[in-house]
């Protein structure tokens, strides 16, 4: 390929990105490049094969071919150019706000698309406590054989309990849900519960068990010292409602996991 072939490609490959910036579309390249950075910090990134992405919003992301996290990037609402400048090819970017800027060299374009896209989508979490606290309410042997769900939510000066139900000699449970490994707070909380639950109805008994995946040891004493109880229960992921490796209430002590 001659100078001139070379520069009429660079220039096609410059108008083909200033137009789908025009269009504020996401423009994703594989090069192999230099980095120039001048903001926070400044940092060269020597030449290798990347992948670069400009999203509609400005952000400008770096990746190299391994690892999750961008190797250099650019904030939302960064400008871009790409430019020939010395027969060189080059991404300029700036954030004249933050006051950061970034060259990118590209000695070699691999490959290069650009493309209109819309999400207006959120992330939605699962397997959280309310997860757990649905998924012990249909099946409430989960925790302990013999229990009967009598609601949840039910409300209380210090909150709202995640599952109650009556066990097999019909005392009144309070069940508290945690999705991490469950400590001091969550077993103060389940008391809390309890001793207001107590006052709330006149009842002299009320049974407490926290459930969790695992518990502190520190917490499983003050938890035994209280008199409850506690149930390993995974919280469901990816819209599974029951796992199998859910274990009843007396199968708890190999979870048992120090502060």
């Amino acid at each position: 390929m001659s100078k001139k072939e070379g520069l009429d490609k660079k220039e096609q490959f410059i108008a083909e990105m200033a137009a789908a910036l025009q269009r504020r579309e996401t423009i994703v390249v594989g090069a192999d490049c230099e980095v120039m950075y001048s903001g926070r910090a400044e940092t060269l990134l020597p030449p290798g094969e990347r992948l670069i992405m400009i999203k509609e919003d400005g952000t400008l992301l770096v990746h190299q071919p391994h690892g999750s996290a961008p190797i250099n990037y650019m904030k939302e609402s960064s400008s871009h150019r790409f430019v020939v400048e010395n027969d060189n090819l080059y991404i300029k970017s700036q954030n004249q706000v933050l006051h950061e800027y970034l060259d990118i060299l590209l000695a070699k374009v691999h490959f290069f698309h650009s493309a209109k896209l819309s999400d207006g989508q959120k992330l939605q979490l699962t397997g959280n406590e309310k997860d757990m606290a649905n998924m012990i309410a249909a099946n409430p042997a989960i925790v302990e054989e013999g229990l009967k769900l009598v609601g949840q939510e039910e409300q209380t000066k210090y909150g709202f309990i995640d599952v109650l139900c009556y066990d097999a000699q019909g005392l009144l449970v309070v069940i508290e849900c945690k999705r991490y490994k469950a400590d001091f707070q969550a077993v103060s909380q389940l008391r809390r519960y309890v001793e207001r639950l107590k006052g709330m109805k006149g009842l002299a008994r009320v049974r407490g068990i926290l459930a969790a995946p695992a518990i502190t040891t520190n917490a499983a004493k003050m938890l035994h010292d209280f008199g409850f109880s506690f149930a390993i229960v995974q919280a469901p992921k990816y819209k599974e409602r029951l796992r199998k490796s859910q274990k009843s209430l007396g199968e708890f002590e190999n979870n048992v996991e120090n502060d």
